[in-house]
């Protein structure tokens, strides 16, 4: 298993007692469609966890492969103009959140972030999350991966 991967399984174990199922992809599952085909799921399935910059901090939205966050909504959750809200810089996220765009976790940051979760995912039993490289993902109950993030099931999509 990739290095980044082995480390957010580990971590996982130590924070949260879960055993993630990590599974690997050589051909990658940098979109949600790949995800999806790759691990034989719903596009609607894939938990992607993006991070954006909503006036000034970061914030990370674990959205569904089927929907498109709409900035506007996630301001509003932040009480933050539109404006106000766009995706992070990627050097940013590494530094802050400890992984790299395509592979960032849904928790099991380097530091709190708030975290808002697509109310959508929570219609499926299983859902797949990066876990730390854009090869590797997990299955996940989305009740749980709701409470490991913390996260808020909010309406944030277009």
């Amino acid at each position: 298993m990739h290095p980044r991967a082995t480390a957010f399984a580990e971590r996982a174990r130590q924070e949260y007692e879960f055993d993630p199922d990590v599974e690997e992809f050589p051909e990658g599952t940098k979109t949600a469609a790949d995800a999806a085909d790759a691990v034989g799921c719903d596009v609607g399935q894939i938990a992607s966890s993006l991070v954006f910059d909503v006036d000034g901090s970061l914030v990370v939205s674990v959205t569904s492969g089927a929907n498109r966050v709409s900035e506007s909504a996630l301001g509003d959750a932040f009480d933050a103009p539109s404006e106000f809200v766009s995706m992070a810089d990627a050097d940013r996220i590494r530094d802050e959140v400890g992984w790299s765009i395509g592979g960032v976790p849904p928790f099991c940051h380097e530091q709190s972030v708030p975290t808002v979760l697509d109310e959508t995912l929570l219609e499926y039993e299983t859902v797949w999350a990066a876990a730390g490289t854009p090869e590797a993902v997990f299955p996940i109950d989305p009740a749980e991966l709701q409470t490991y993030a913390d996260a808020e099931p909010v309406a944030i999509t277009d």
